[in-house]
């Protein structure tokens, strides 16, 4: 499956904008986390845009995200691996890979530096900084929904706090137009 492809099906799937946004923004950290670990990024990106295919469709049944998109796409040529991170970025199954464990951390990041933004004063993803999001980070009201534990889970790759929102906040401001902040 092409890039295009997978972001017709995304586009086809999803109504909400910001949650085409967020899979877009999903993406484009995986796939700069592909190339921090030397991997390729291609898949590492088709599992970041398609993550959340089936999100409107297992609103109501949370326990099927996941499961879902990876019926979704059978007989479309994408490898387990993909398949896998999909599935344990919901904790539908473990999460065993390097990109299993990205995914996982990088779905409620992505959130985290939206909310980030639209609280910063400028309103623009270029004008956040480190200091900026971590304290937010450290204020729990603030982006609830954005599970801090999900992301302190970037000590898995090796990672630590810093180091992983600095990578996922350079990815989204590498796309920022198109997340129209």
């Amino acid at each position: 499956m092409t890039r295009e492809q997978a972001l017709e099906l995304v586009e086809r799937h999803l109504n909400n904008p910001n949650l085409v946004k967020h899979c877009l923004a999903v993406e484009a950290c995986m796939r700069a986390f592909a190339a921090h670990f030397g991997e390729d990024p291609e898949p590492w990106g088709l599992a970041g845009l398609l993550h959340d295919l089936d999100y409107e469709a297992t609103i109501g049944t949370p326990c099927e995200h996941g499961e879902r998109t990876a019926e979704m796409l059978a007989g479309h040529g994408l490898s387990d691996e993909i398949l896998h991170a999909i599935k344990a970025h919901n904790l539908r199954v473990d999460s065993v890979s390097r990109m299993d464990h990205s995914l996982l951390t990088i779905d409620p990041a992505s959130g985290f530096i939206i909310a980030c933004a639209l609280m910063h004063p400028e309103r623009r993803l270029a004008s956040l900084d480190l200091p900026f999001m971590k304290k937010r980070f450290k204020e729990k009201s603030f982006a609830k929904g954005a599970s801090r534990e999900q992301m302190e889970g970037c000590a898995r790759l090796g990672l630590n706090l810093d180091e992983f929102l600095a990578l996922c906040l350079k990815a989204m401001q590498g796309i920022a137009p198109g997340l129209g902040l």
